[in-house]
């Protein structure tokens, strides 16, 4: 029997409180550090409307293009999560929600889903929304040429159609019970069909809450509220500005000086200043979020798995913990999973430091010694280069030479990510294991950024994507958590808390705030307020 999932409010996309608990998927909770009630302020308070939001963010480059399917930074997605909008969406306590679609359903298979789109939704140019936007933009992702960071997923597409103006037929080359989870993410923004088949990519005109005014790729970007927003319980603050300041130091600086409201990606090492601020309140959001070294596995040294093996054995996670996160997180075990996500590996034994261990792997590969560098930005993760250079103390005690090789912050995703041999990175993380794992670990995946190719695990993969028994899909899914553990290509030494700071004389937030994406799931500006 298939179930219909449904819009329990027509014309609106937030469900009652009873509806969160009932349909959540617990992918993180919020916990808060400073004065919380400080003038009487209380977190559940009700949104006012009105006002100037001004966050300082992290990630952009002047390499950024409007087009969301490549998601080329953190920059772009925030603002297709804005100023565009999606089929579905997960909420603040990890549960899928109907946005454009208005109700989705699977065949009895998940082979095929019936997407009802909801009925006068307009974009900001005034037309309206129908199934051929919808088309056309899933068909943006698919085929040869397409530069889609959702590739993967669209090649499982066999079909997509519209039925009249309001329905759209998805038909899956094999079933997929977590489909609909896909897309809810901002590279599968819906998009203006420009009526032969194609969309209008980088026109800036959407459907969300948010009109864009303004976009300097790598700088900022202004919007204003959209008016004819189809959803009236978020919108709050009638406009909103991002400013990309990569500095960690400067992101305080503009936050202290009144400059933004709030920032992303806190200096660790500057919490406890910004809480002796009767003004500032910091927000530890856990979830999925991990830091991650990989290596490309079809060059050399990596192409050995000993090496690999050597390379994370090397690694002091308890001490990257403390001395970069300052407890702020979770070690990591070599694989995407966290203990948030459903079918977590609980019983795959921690890796841990052992130096002994690194030097036996590197024999196996026939060295007495390695010298191998490691690439980073200190924009990529606040910290990142003092974990290298952490790392580089571990590894020197298995014979390691690692070499600390910075390179700029701008443009790295485009010039250092995906081409240098061994390089940071990092994931906010993924709602189900098959989006992190056909993602980041697929061998067609064009974000596989180890560019590892397991056939067993491919296998795997594709099997429990439409397995609808619960036990064999959470075996699959173990195996392949210890697959990736033993023998991929990524050092992922952290789980990193999202950590965010504001000033709660200006700001106003939900009760909950998201962690399955950074600033609360990307859709800080629709969902805050100005106090």
């Amino acid at each position: 029997m298939t179930k219909k999932i449904k819009d329990p409010h027509p014309g609106l996309i937030a469900p009652s409180r009873r509806q969160f608990t009932a349909g959540a998927v617990a992918l993180g909770t919020t916990a808060l550090t400073g004065s919380l009630f400080a003038g009487g302020q209380a977190l559940a308070a009700t949104p006012k409307k009105g006002g100037h939001l001004r966050i300082g963010a992290t990630e952009g480059s002047t390499t950024d293009v409007l087009d969301p399917a490549p998601d080329s930074s953190a920059f772009i997605t925030m603002l297709s999560s804005t100023y565009l909008s999606q089929l579905t969406e997960v909420d603040a306590n990890g549960a899928l929600q109907p946005q454009l679609a208005e109700s989705f359903e699977p065949n009895d298979d998940a082979t095929v889903w019936t997407f009802d789109l909801r009925k006068g939704v307009e974009w900001h140019n005034g037309k309206s929304l129908v199934a051929d936007d919808v088309v056309a933009t899933i068909n943006h992702h698919r085929g040869e040429g397409a530069k889609s960071s959702m590739k993967a997923f669209a090649a499982q597409v066999a079909d997509v159609k519209a039925d009249g103006d309001h329905r759209v037929i998805l038909t899956l080359k094999e079933g997929n019970a977590d489909y609909p989870f896909i897309l809810s993410t901002g590279a599968f923004s819906i998009l203006p069909s420009t009526g032969d088949g194609k969309v209008d990519a980088t026109a800036g005109v959407g459907t969300g809450a948010y009109m864009l005014e303004k976009f300097d790729a790598g700088v900022r970007a202004e919007l204003k509220r959209n008016p004819n927003y189809f959803n009236d319980s978020v919108g709050h603050v009638d406009t909103a500005e991002i400013l990309i300041i990569s500095d960690a130091g400067a992101r305080n600086n503009a936050l202290l000086s009144d400059s933004v409201d709030l920032i992303d990606k806190v200096d660790l090492k500057t919490v406890h200043l910004l809480n002796r601020n009767d003004q500032i309140t910091v927000l530890d959001v856990t979830g999925t979020q991990h830091y991650t070294f990989p290596m490309i596995t079809t060059k050399s040294p990596y192409d050995d798995n000993n090496v690999r093996l050597a390379l994370k054995y090397a690694v002091d996670r308890e001490d990257l913990l403390n001395k970069i996160l300052l407890g702020h997180g979770a070690v990591g075990n070599d694989h995407p999973i966290s203990p948030a996500n459903r079918y977590f590996n609980s019983e795959l034994k921690p890796r841990t430091y052992d130096p002994d261990k690194a030097k036996f792997h590197l024999k196996q590969a026939g060295m007495d010694s390695l010298e191998v560098e490691l690439s980073a930005s200190e924009g990529i993760w606040t910290g990142a280069l003092d974990a290298i250079v952490l790392y580089r103390e571990h590894a020197a005690r298995a014979g390691i030479d690692l070499k600390v090789n910075r390179v700029p912050n701008d443009g790295y995703w485009s010039n250092v990510w995906l081409k240098h041999p061994w390089c940071a990175s990092y994931w906010s993380g993924r709602p189900t294991e098959d989006w992190m794992f056909s993602q980041g670990y697929a061998a067609d995946s064009s974000w596989n950024e180890t560019f590892w190719k397991n056939d067993h695990f491919n296998m795997l993969l594709k099997a429990a994507r439409s397995e609808l028994n619960e036990s064999k899909r959470r075996d699959m899914y173990w195996e392949m958590q210890e697959l990736v553990h033993n023998d991929g290509g990524a050092v992922i030494p952290l789980f990193a808390n999202h950590v965010m700071a504001y000033n709660k004389t200006k700001l106003g937030h939900p009760e909950k705030v998201a962690g399955n994406w950074n600033l609360d799931g990307y859709k800080l500006i629709e969902r805050w307020w100005k106090a």
